[in-house]
This record gives structure tokens, sequence and C-alpha cells, in this order.
């Protein structure tokens, strides 16, 4: 069972490969509603994601299950319109990330805003056992937000680009250099892949709920969902 290999949390050996091939068949068992993969993100308080995420073994990077595990971080983040989310983040601690920057996101920001951010759209992006190297350490700050601290939001520092280097869902090695905001999304998925949270390195005088304003005009009648269908 998937649970068992969690809290094993080493994934190197041939035992462990077919431990996890028989979670996969489970797939289509019933099994207990609260049992990882989730179809919701986690949220801070999870140990999970204080856990420094295990890589992926190279005999199981072109698996059937790892193949289906990157497709359940891709459903999630895009039922959450999520830019990127970490395996950590549907409670599975392996050392995998996706990005996503759609075209349609420009209509969500100023046009002065999406310029002074540097963002641009970026295709799907998978990397599995992803490594990060600064390509330019000029610093930026920006309030940035988080599907696994839902709600609220803060002011962190950032490293202008970045390049990443790693394998993509086939097993093929690639890498890709990032600058302004999707050099953000990176160095903020893999944060999570090494256990750290936007909230450990963030201005605290700017963490702040992001629906404040709503609350007020609601008299506090106002819900944070962390679930949709």
């Amino acid at each position: 069972m998937l649970l068992h290999y969690i809290h094993r949390r080493s994934f190197s050996s041939t035992n462990q490969v077919a431990s996890f091939a028989r979670w996969y068949r489970g797939l289509w068992q019933p099994k207990l509603a609260n049992e990882p993969p989730y179809d919701h993100v986690t949220q801070i308080g999870d140990p999970i994601l204080r856990q420094k995420a295990d890589l992926v073994p190279p005999e199981a990077v072109t698996s059937p299950e790892v193949r289906l595990l990157v497709k359940l971080i891709v459903d999630v983040m895009r039922k959450y319109d999520c830019v990127g989310l970490a395996a950590p983040q549907i409670g599975i601690s392996l050392r995998i990330l996706v990005m996503e920057f759609k075209e349609k996101l420009r209509d969500e920001f100023t046009s002065i805003e999406y310029k002074n951010k540097e963002m641009e759209t970026l295709p799907l992006t998978v990397f599995i056992n992803p490594e990060l190297k600064v390509t330019n350490f000029e610093k930026k700050v920006f309030p940035e937000a988080c599907q696994s601290v839902r709600g609220y939001s803060g002011e962190v520092s950032r490293y202008s680009e970045i390049l990443l280097r790693g394998l993509d869902e086939n097993g093929v090695s690639k890498e890709l250099t990032l600058k302004g905001w999707n050099a953000r999304i990176a160095q903020h998925e893999m944060d999570h892949l090494n256990g750290i949270i936007y909230t450990d390195i963030m201005n605290r005088q700017t963490f702040a709920c992001t629906c404040w304003q709503a609350v007020n005009a609601h008299r506090g009648r106002v819900r944070i969902g962390f679930h949709k269908k």
C-alpha cells in the first residue's frame, strides 16, 4: 500500500518498487477516502509538507505508476487553477513537480503588473528528480500565495533567473532556463520538495488573508474552500 511506502520514505530497492506497483494496482480497488494520492491539496500542518521528498529511482521513472502519479499531479494543479504543484502537495513524498502558466492568465493581471512581474506563458512542464541552479543572483520581491496555505499571501524574495535540470515524464534528461515569474514558480515548487513553505521565508509583516476585504463586507460570512469538484 502507498501508506506503507510513505512511512518507509525510501524507494530505492526492488522490493519497494514492487510495493509501489501493488499500490498502483490497488487504485482500482476500494480504498479509504483519506488515503493518498489525494485529489485535493495538502495544507500547512500536514507533516508530509515538512519532509524532504525522496528521489524517484531510475528504474521507476518511466513506470506506469509514476506516469499515473504525474497525471494526478497535473489534474489537481489544473483543478485548483495553480501554476505549479509538487507531489507532496497531493500527499506523495517524491521529487516530482509540474508547472504551467497559460496564456489566458494574462487577463487576470493588468498589463503593467504582467510586465513588472515578468510573466510569460509556460507550457505544461514536468520535472522528475529536478535540480535547481541559480543563474542570476538578483532578487525581486513580490506577493506569493500557495494552495497549501489557502486564503493567504505574503511577500517573498526570489532569484531572477534559474536553471532546472532533471528528467521529463518519458525519462529523458532535460534542462530549462526560467526567468521572472516562471523562475519564481520553479523555486516555490522546489521548496516544497525540500520541506519548505513560502511562509518560512516571507516577510512576516506582509502575511495577509487574501479575502480580508470580503470578510469585512460580508460581516465575516466568508468561507475558504479546500475542495473543488
